[in-house]
């Protein structure tokens, strides 16, 4: 018989509260087309975006972390001191070590929480709601905030047709914690590694170091094999979410997927054949694609246009470089 004490959390999950950051410079089509051949036209029938935010050199990955982290703590009625761990999403912070989250959490003022950072691109906000639910529920942590925040305008080559015109900067954020009833369903999550290469970072950080290229690394992608996978094969993840959490299309109220591109969310709902008083985030139409960052910034916005309110059912999915992705229903803050 084992002599270990069994762990003492919470029954359930749920999220308590939610905030966003957007940088204050908004970034209309026409500045993108400086650099690329193409049309505002073009840009908006291919991915729906009108424009998108990037930050100043004072919006740092930090900087935005922590204003989206003080809303969603303040929305949660929680106070930092009570928060067990920070989990960092993100890709466009340039320091291997230490973790942002580390930073984030000192000058949050939460003591001494686990801080980490994980790296799972636009799939990452729903691995950290996933690994902040097993610690609220396994008793290591009362309350975990999770952000997902990108910079992907340093990220960005805005000579690259394919890409120049997608990215924006931003940070979400949530806090976790402890529920009596069910509020966040299982996780449907998983890779595809067979086809990295069809959204990845141009060159190694140690091919630049080297010299060669003599471009800084950017994101790059294969489009059309890009959309073909998110259309089909996501559209079977969703549903897998929605089986998992035992409801139905006709059980949601609102739909809250990556931000990529509007295209693939409009196929998605066509695939799912959700019901007309779903509502549909859209947030891409104004902030583009910020990666980890997307679904948070999509679901605080929905809260407070009130598009969606609390108590709502939420089909949550990301999807991304990898290709990794991660689906649930959660029950909106």
């Amino acid at each position: 018989m084992s002599k270990i004490k069994p762990s003492q959390g919470a029954p359930y999950a749920r999220i308590m509260g939610v905030g966003g950051y957007r940088p204050t410079r908004v970034v209309p089509n026409e500045v993108i087309l400086e650099t690329i051949d193409s049309s505002d036209e073009w840009i908006r029938s291919r991915s729906g975006i009108q424009t998108r935010h990037w930050a100043s050199d004072e919006e740092t990955v930090a900087a935005m972390s922590i204003e989206a982290s003080g809303k969603a703590i303040a929305d949660a009625g929680i106070t930092p001191e009570q928060i067990g761990a920070v989990i960092v999403s993100t890709v466009s912070h340039f320091k291997q070590t230490p973790a942002i989250a580390t930073e984030i959490a000192d000058k949050l003022g939460t003591g001494r929480p686990a801080a980490f950072d994980i790296s799972a691109g636009c799939a990452g906000f729903g691995y950290g709601l996933t690994l902040a639910k097993g610690m609220v529920v396994e008793g290591s942590a009362e309350y975990v905030l999770v952000i997902g925040v990108e910079r992907l305008s340093d990220l960005t080559d805005l000579h690259d047709r394919a890409t120049a015109f997608l990215f924006g900067d931003g940070a979400g954020a949530v806090i976790v914690g402890p529920s009596k009833e069910p509020r966040i369903g299982p996780t449907v999550w998983g890779s595809e590694g067979d086809k990295s290469d069809t959204i990845k970072q141009t060159e190694s950080w140690e091919a630049y170091r080297n010299g060669a290229p003599d471009k800084f690394p950017a994101i790059t992608q294969e489009g059309q094999a890009v959309f073909r996978w998110a259309v089909f094969e996501m559209a079977k993840v969703a549903q897998q979410a929605l089986d998992a959490a035992g409801i139905t299309a006709d059980d949601l109220d609102v739909f809250i997927p990556h931000q990529a591109n509007e295209r693939i969310i409009d196929s998605m709902v066509k695939t799912l054949k959700l019901p007309e008083h779903v509502t549909v985030a859209r947030d891409v139409r104004t902030t583009g694609n910020t990666s980890a960052a997307s679904i948070p910034l999509a679901m605080e916005r929905l809260l407070a246009t009130g598009e969606a309110k609390s108590g709502d059912t939420a089909l949550v999915i990301g999807f991304g470089a990898g290709l990794v992705y991660a689906a649930t229903v959660v029950t909106l803050p």
